[in-house]
């Protein structure tokens, strides 16, 4: 049984999968990291005890999306004609996804497609990942879909039957699972900034940005907005992780260089970002997982983008559209601070899961291969709810 992934994402949203098929020992999981983002991947696996069981080794002269695909699904053929696996396991809407479902599928392997369903409508946003995702689902034989919402979606593009199981979110697993652990942070600076958060000397923002369609004109509005933000709030910090793309981090460093209360560091590895935004007060993000993740600690999201395919958190109220105007993102940061820490967002319920979506996939999974007869468990009413 092969789970591939290449990406931070795509370790974090695996990784509970992979614990659940141990505990039962039905299915021997194999690890592939892709090499998309090698470091991260690895990172993010180690917060769970786990690392690749094979690592892919590409060659990425120009860096291109075309060029990874394309050697992504040479080096995975010849990896699948060697080991056919009964199945293969792919998460969301990577590069790396869109290659081993491709992959897969011209050696007629069974594609399981883990966060099944999302979809923006819109192909240019975001962008690979709208087509990417609609391209895996094609190809897969089972659709493990994280919220009915993405059950529908599903349905209306002719996807039916047995082949699509809601299960919840497996993120929501694995924030609960890595929130219980110790971490030590590799940044000197952060012990201090959360200890200021967590005694009420000042309020934690964290923000992430890293998506293509933000790099130029909506990044610096983006950034902006965050300096409005650090600007009428005295007691606010913000912590900034920079993704490795030379880009971003060349336009986040000079967006927000000698602001005060503003913390850029390096990518951080899981169980430190679990940590952080555990207690933070508001999250800014791009990122479609910190989506999902921030309602598990009951703290409100900013989305820096104009659409979203995770349309159950703004309707939940646990998330709100700004995109990259400077203007609302100060505006909504604002009113999300003026509320209490016991009211508003952070009262209100995770739509996308209970922490039991991995072992309701290893159900599928498990019965896909007919390995076991029985249905998995139903995910309770706030799920559905949330998804509707």
């Amino acid at each position: 049984m092969v789970l591939l992934g290449g990406t931070r994402p795509e370790a974090v949203k695996l990784a509970p999968i992979v614990q659940a098929m141990q505990v039962q020992g039905r299915m021997r999981p194999v690890l592939v990291a892709s090499g998309q983002h090698e470091t991260m991947f690895g990172q993010a696996l180690s917060s769970f005890g786990l690392r690749p069981d094979v690592r892919l080794h590409i060659e990425r002269p120009t860096g291109s999306l075309s060029e990874l695909l394309g050697e992504l699904v040479k080096a995975l053929d010849v990896h699948f004609e060697q080991l056919r696996p009964a199945a293969v396991v792919v998460q969301g809407d990577t590069t790396t996804a869109l290659a081993g479902a491709l992959a897969a599928f011209a050696r007629q392997i069974p594609v399981v497609h883990v966060e099944a369903g999302l979809r923006s409508h819109d192909l240019r946003a975001p962008f690979p990942e709208e087509a990417n995702r609609k391209l895996v689902a094609q190809l897969s034989t089972l659709h493990l879909a994280p919220t009915t919402r993405a059950v529908n979606n599903l349905l209306e593009e002719g996807i039916a039957g047995s082949e699509v199981l809601l299960t919840g979110n497996t993120v929501v697993d694995a924030v609960l699972s890595i929130a219980r652990m110790p971490t030590a942070y590799h940044d000197h600076r952060l012990p201090d900034v959360e200890h200021r958060a967590t005694a009420g000397k000042s309020r934690l923002l964290l923000a992430t940005m890293h998506r293509r369609e933000s790099l130029g004109a909506p990044l610096a509005g983006i950034l902006a907005g965050l300096r409005s933000i650090v600007e009428d709030h005295p007691d606010v910090e913000v912590v900034l992780p920079v993704h490795p793309n030379p880009h971003v981090r060349d336009q986040v460093v000079a967006g927000l260089l000698g602001v005060d209360r503003v913390h850029i560091t390096g990518p951080l590895h899981y169980a430190e970002f679990c940590r952080l935004l555990s207690c933070a007060r508001l999250v800014l993000t791009d990122s479609g997982g910190v989506q999902e993740e921030a309602p598990s600690f009951g703290v409100p999201c900013i989305v820096l983008r104009e659409v979203t395919e995770r349309m159950e958190a703004v309707e939940a109220g646990v998330s709100v559209l700004a995109g990259p105007d400077p203007v609302l993102i100060a505006h909504h940061a604002a009113r999300l601070l003026a509320e209490s820490p016991d009211e508003g967002a952070n009262t209100r319920a995770n739509p996308f899961g209970d922490g039991r979506a991995a072992v309701r996939a290893e159900q599928a999974i498990a019965r896909l291969l007919g390995l076991t007869s029985d249905c998995p468990a139903a995910v309770p009413q706030a799920v559905l709810a949330g998804g509707s």
